[in-house]
């Protein structure tokens, strides 16, 4: 039963006086909800995105503030970051876009914070945030980008509304907004909803990342569909040119139910064809949407998450594999991690390999130094090679300690 007293109406801001008094007339119910908030969500967004969401700026100040008269070492600031304040906005992000502005203004908080020491407040930025949101095999500390998770976040609500379209949810919006077509169609139009735009947002990268599962290929298009494993795209790469032929279904022999091998080998590129003959085919089943990164087809914002960060370096030239040209590893970074030491050496470590110490060399190109000598022994000029490998009153001590032979290898390496 549904306590009235205790129940409350809450009408959109363009309700006239009128319909908001009918409506509470017809359900019983006096009270009008005038909260700005529900279950910790913002009930209203209106024109200001960024005010309806400033309070999430606001927490994740509120502990960065607290967290900095400690002596925290870099590992410890590590693991505050991603259990603390990369977590705060986590729950408003699987339902509304937070915009890339604030997610920005939140990376930037966040990473003067990681970069700054306890007596400093400013310091220098040593390494790109883009590259601290790298996993740690690939050479970044698994900072999220957060406006690439809030994306993945959205996407997983895309992807449930495609999988269960018998939920309540999933017809309320696909009456409302796709009555005649595919939630992976639909785009922005003016008067929807902040959170329908939000999931449309979401809609985006899962087109990134589904395929089709081949069962009878009735519902699938051979050339605009995703359903050939190969490529980003994973469509067909072979030129149509003058084929009729539009739906999968065409392609299959429906005297053995099986590819018609002769055909496909006709219409399509040998890389195509061979691709093609390797699925699996069944008649008796219609075709469903799969996952393209997971095994067994299922989405998970982590590989959602993942696939947007490979978007974002494929975009601006980079690998997010940390492979050099041809594939080779360009270095194991994995190796610094599984270390049996303190967690503080492997973050030094690290920051050696991407030459981000604050040693002379480093800090001349910066601006900060005039003399980059070294002070030891005033010959060459302090880098992280000179300073660890190569000074003279360095090698005594690796001679010392019996690794002549491996800091010659470092040093080349």
């Amino acid at each position: 039963m549904v306590n009235r007293d205790k129940s409350a109406v809450l009408f959109s801001p363009n309700t006239s006086p009128i319909d908001k008094a009918e409506v509470r007339q017809a359900l019983n119910i006096a009270q009008e909800a005038k909260s700005e908030k529900y279950l910790g969500l913002p009930v209203s967004i209106g024109k200001s995105r960024k005010r309806a969401f400033e309070y999430i700026k606001k927490k994740v100040w509120i502990r960065i503030q607290g967290w900095q008269e400690k002596l925290l070492s870099k590992a410890g600031k590590e693991i505050l970051i991603k259990a603390v304040a990369q977590a705060i906005p986590t729950y408003a992000m699987s339902c509304f876009e937070l915009t890339k502005g604030l997610c920005d203004e939140l990376n930037s908080m966040i990473g003067r914070w990681w970069w700054s020491q306890n007596d400093k407040k400013n310091n220098i930025h040593w390494l790109a945030w883009d590259k601290l949101t790298l996993s740690k095999s690939n050479g970044g500390l698994g900072f999220r980008d957060l406006h690439l998770f809030n994306m993945a976040m959205l996407a997983r609500q895309a992807w449930r509304l495609l999988v269960c379209p018998d939920s309540l949810c999933a017809q309320v919006l696909k009456a409302k907004y796709f009555p005649n077509g595919s939630i992976l169609q639909c785009e922005a139009c003016v008067g929807i909803s902040y959170t329908w735009r939000s999931i449309l947002k979401g809609v985006n990268l899962l087109n990134e990342g589904i395929i089709w599962r081949i069962g009878n290929g009735e519902s699938v298009d051979i050339w605009t569909d995703p359903w050939v494993p190969l490529g980003d795209t994973r469509r067909p790469a072979t030129y149509r040119g003058q084929t009729l032929l539009s739906k999968v279904a065409e392609l299959i022999d429906p005297g053995s139910g099986s590819w018609d091998e002769s055909l496909v080998h006709d219409i399509f590129s040998y890389f195509d064809a061979n691709a093609i003959l390797k699925l699996r085919v069944n008649p008796d089943v219609e075709d469903r949407l799969a996952w393209y990164f997971d095994k067994k087809g299922l989405f998970s914002v982590k590989s959602a998450y993942k696939l947007a960060v490979q978007i974002r370096e494929r975009t601006r030239g980079r690998d997010a594999s940390g492979s050099g040209p041809g594939g080779h590893s360009i270095f194991r970074w994995d190796k610094i991690w599984s270390m049996e030491v303190p967690n503080k050496i492997k973050m030094f470590i690290w920051r050696l390999v991407h030459n981000t110490l604050a040693v002379k060399r480093n800090l001349l190109r910066r601006g900060l130094k005039d003399d980059p000598l070294c002070p030891m022994c005033h010959r060459f000029d302090e880098d992280s090679r000179h300073l660890f490998f190569k000074c003279h009153a360095v090698k005594e001590y690796w001679r010392e300690l019996n690794l002549e032979e491996q800091r010659q290898i470092l040093a080349t390496s």
